[in-house]
């Protein structure tokens, strides 16, 4: 078989002599009619939703993935739905957030000390039949009254790795404080740059365990303390007092001033924090994981210590290594 050029530049790839490339019915192409020669489509009738040539559009309600489909249970679609937003990206975000005001808390520690606080201001409980149950007293001290709905309903307010355990809050954020205010003698953590709310809610977790007074973090690149950092601190949201300061360096310098002892940790520190002479007031900086301290921030500590740890690995996740810090503290307080 020859590869040959027809007449008006057409290839063909027959025999000898072809008349040009041939159109989808066997056509040749020049025998096909011209654009404008063929006969126009009938304009067909727009469609809004099923319906021909409606008048308007109509808002409709939105609903959760797969709710009200045919032959789709809504237990189904909300698992759909949760799924969905996981592929999606939103196991990152904290909540489906409302006005930035509001605080959502969900998990029963978390809601249960934030009924308990004087300094919460509670605007809605949402619960589940149990679990209303099971902070009947609380509930009844606030002399509110919850929101029963299922569980499902509160798991679609929620990423879909939340563990609700039956109970979501809507409440004030707490008034952060002045560093003025943190007690003469008192014990502070120090964030700098932290920004994951798992390990912040961990911290605070931690640091409410033992009895911190405050802990200073900065304006930007720090977690809302809401949502998923509010469940992973467990209720410690209530006890330990939050300053947020818009420059960590000159926060640091204040503190200097205020008198207390600045002790940066830093896995290549000169010195191991157990072996060290602690006293209040104290003040205990911790970096971002990779990042770690910033210059300034080590420049505007008194100490920078090392965490000696006795197995093969040496370093710790941050939250972790608070945890392990605070306790060299406590035993170096209790011992003075």
């Amino acid at each position: 078989m020859t590869r040959k050029i027809g007449k008006g530049g057409g290839k063909s790839f027959g025999k000898a002599g072809g008349q040009g490339v041939r159109g989808a019915f066997g056509k040749p192409r020049d025998a096909r009619p011209a654009q404008d020669e063929r006969p126009a489509r009938a304009a067909r009738p727009a469609r809004f939703h099923g319906k021909e040539n409606a008048p308007e559009l109509r808002a409709r309600e939105i609903k959760p993935w797969g709710e009200g489909a045919p032959g789709v249970s809504p237990a189904r679609g909300q698992k759909r739905s949760r799924r969905f937003a996981q592929h999606a990206g939103a196991a990152k975000a904290e909540t489906r957030r409302g006005p930035p005001n509001i605080a959502v808390l969900y998990g029963f520690h978390s809601v249960r000390e934030a009924l308990r606080s004087e300094r919460r201001e509670i605007l809605r409980l949402v619960a589940t039949e149990a679990a209303a149950e099971r902070l009947a007293a609380e509930i009844l001290a606030r002399e509110i009254t919850p929101e029963i709905v299922t569980a499902e309903a509160i798991a679609a307010r929620l990423p879909g790795d939340a563990v609700h355990q039956g109970l979501l809050l809507e409440a004030r954020h707490l008034e952060p404080i002045d560093l003025s205010d943190i007690p003469a003698k008192g014990l502070v953590l120090v964030l700098d740059q932290i920004s994951d709310p798992h390990n912040v809610g961990a911290i605070v977790r931690t640091a409410a365990a033992f009895g911190v007074d405050a802990i200073v973090t900065t304006e930007r690149h720090s977690p809302e303390f809401t949502g998923v950092l509010a469940k992973a601190a467990s209720g410690g949201l209530e006890h330990v007092a939050i300053a947020s300061v818009v420059n960590l360096a000159r926060a640091l310098e204040e503190l200097g001033d205020m008198g207390f002892l600045r002790v940066g940790l830093d896995s290549e520190g000169p010195e191991a924090l157990g072996g060290m002479a602690l006293m209040r007031p104290l003040a205990l900086v911790l970096g971002a994981e990779g990042k770690g301290l910033r210059r300034l921030s080590r420049e505007n500590c008194d100490h920078l210590a090392r965490l000696d740890m006795p197995g093969k690995i040496k370093s710790l996740n941050v939250s972790n290594a608070c945890a392990v810090a605070l306790a060299h503290v406590a035993m170096a307080l209790a011992a003075r």
